[in-house]
């Protein structure tokens, strides 16, 4: 078949073939390569199947660059993908209350201008917290503007002991091939689910902020009659975010967790959804070299600070 083989499967390649009234080119990785004909798999997870007959010209191209990332929108856009069970706002500053789970959904996330001089923007945000019995924490992108201004302030880092979490993007092109496992994708988390994300008791405002984005769904991978992979989805304009991707332990090393990524992946590009992105710690090595080999690429880096 004219310029491509079975050993270009997996490489993104430009397919010229006649159809109804003249020619198209399709543009794609190579899903599948026989003498019979070829599939591309598209952007958006649909598949092209072309006979060989209809072939005119086929070639590989270069993997799709990066585009540069809007880190100012990709840092918001983390946030509308897993919504806190309580909101307010200082001027564009966010404040997010979820009865003390997690940092990200018991922060203040300083992004934009808070309408007022930052101390007055912080004493609303301890007050805020104050008033929940939480600590005052924020959520801040190194490197920018914000975090310096607080650390000015006197904000400390709330976790001097943990490594900077990293959020890393890449194109769907990358991880929307078929998983090697059968994933169910379903838009309710059910106990199943919720029994292999958690080690133990299931945190009361957990389900309220895993299931609360406006489009999210939850994936999982049964093996041996168990739930031993899962993994949730939300969609932010073209964005797709993967979060809660856990793997059983005596499961791990076996590819699950890219199987969850795929399916999430294909569910998105229906969708609309083009970019993904992820979070990471930076002292998960095993984690980061997976996302890594994957294609994605960090976009920026955040710590949280406290005032105490």
């Amino acid at each position: 078949m004219s310029g491509l083989s079975a050993r270009d499967i997996g490489h993104r390649v430009v397919v010229r073939h006649r159809i109804p009234g003249g020619l198209t080119d399709v543009i794609g990785v190579l899903e599948s390569w026989e003498p019979a004909g070829l599939v591309v798999r598209h952007a958006d997870a649909s598949l092209h199947q072309i006979q060989a007959g209809d072939v005119t010209a086929a070639k590989t191209i270069p993997e799709m660059p990066l585009r540069p990332v809007d880190v100012e929108q990709l840092f918001l856009t983390t946030a509308l993908g897993r919504p806190s069970v309580e909101t307010s706002y200082v001027g564009h500053w966010l404040l997010r209350a979820s009865s003390g789970w997690t940092g990200r959904g018991n922060s203040l996330l300083p992004a934009g201008s808070p309408g007022m001089p930052v101390t007055e923007a912080l004493k609303h945000a301890e007050a805020f917290y104050d008033e929940r019995g939480l600590p005052p924490q924020a959520l801040v992108r190194l490197g920018s503007p914000e975090a310096e201004e607080l650390r000015a302030c006197g904000w400390i880092d709330a976790r001097p002991q943990q490594s900077d979490v990293l959020v890393m993007h890449t194109t769907l092109d990358h991880v929307n091939a078929a998983p090697p496992y059968d994933v169910l994708v379903a838009e309710h988390p059910g106990h199943a689910w919720y029994a292999a994300a958690f080690d133990g008791p299931v945190p009361e405002s957990a389900p309220a902020v895993l299931e609360g984005a406006p489009k999210a769904v939850f994936a999982s991978i049964t093996l041996d009659g168990t739930t031993v992979a899962v993994g949730r989805g939300s969609m932010t304009g073209h964005w797709l975010g993967a979060d809660a991707i856990r793997v059983d332990a005596a499961y791990r090393r076996r590819g699950l967790g890219t199987a969850i990524l795929q399916a999430l992946a294909r569910w998105s590009g229906p969708l609309g959804g083009r970019r993904t992105y992820l979070e990471v710690l930076d002292e998960n090595a095993p984690a980061l070299a997976t996302y890594t080999r994957l294609g994605y690429r960090e976009a920026y880096r955040y710590r949280y600070l406290t005032s105490r």
